[in-house]
């Protein structure tokens, strides 16, 4: 019986982890971290701040704030519990410190983890091989009106595959406007739409000369992101230390 952590477990997607392994026979949630403590009737204890953790866990799984990441990292460090990061709008000092910490315990991290969206991240990948020559390239990503980090960081994700197989020759032009926005050969356009309940929609487009290819992932609930994570946590369980993405848990099966 593997033992889950939810950190941020009384937020929108603490809430559907709950949902998405309330029937699961294989793990239990053994505890959650929240600033929220009292908000639900849970049927774990829930912490504040991971110093105050007092139960076992294995792995815990991460969709909370930037601001309380450091913190988790040295708790994981400390009890050598492995952990899944999907929170994002990290800083480049805590992309350091994950990648410091995986020396020590099992890091899973990933902006999106949905498995569709890393097949769509392959595919565009080969598509720019291909197009770049001939085509623009532009990234529009859509969210509900509460999600506070733009560009998402799936859409950081995408522009960054793109730009590695493209020898990372580049640069990133986050919308445009005024009276001068011709578009440079050598950019990839990224565009934030926030509005309504939108799980997440991606797009990435190739402009041609009198043609366009769309390559796009809808996320129709925030079960898929769900799902993705518990599959992660599952894969990291009893692994080595070792900072491991979506490739790897592809890969794997």
């Amino acid at each position: 019986m593997l033992r889950i952590g939810i950190s941020g477990c009384n937020g929108a997607m603490g809430r559907m982890l709950n949902e998405t392994m309330s029937d699961m026979n294989d793990l239990s949630i053994v505890l959650g971290i929240d600033r929220n403590i009292n908000l639900y009737n849970n049927t774990y204890p829930v912490y504040e701040n991971p110093s105050s953790i007092d139960v076992d866990c294995d792995v815990i799984i991460d969709f909370s704030n930037p601001n309380n990441l450091n913190d988790l990292l040295n708790f994981c460090v400390d009890k050598k519990v492995g952990i899944v990061i999907a929170t994002t709008g990290l800083s480049q000092g805590q992309e350091e410190k994950i990648k410091e910490c995986s020396k020590y315990i099992p890091i899973f991290k990933s902006s999106n983890t949905s498995i569709g969206i890393n097949v769509l991240i392959d595919l565009v990948k080969k598509a720019s091989k291909v197009l770049s020559d001939n085509f623009d390239i532009e990234i529009i990503e859509k969210h509900h009106n509460k999600k506070v980090d733009a560009p998402s960081g799936t859409a950081y994700m995408l522009a960054n595959a793109i730009n590695e197989e493209l020898d990372n020759s580049m640069e990133y032009n986050y919308g445009r406007e005024g009276t001068d926005a011709k578009r440079n050969k050598k950019e990839i356009g990224i565009h934030a739409v926030r509005g309504g309940t939108i799980p997440g929609e991606h797009t990435v487009m190739f402009a041609g000369m009198d043609e366009i290819i769309e390559i796009k992932h809808t996320a129709l609930s925030k079960n898929v992101f769900a799902q993705g994570a518990v599959r992660a946590a599952k894969y990291i369980a009893n692994k080595e230390p070792r900072l491991y993405c979506m490739n790897d848990l592809i890969n794997n099966n």
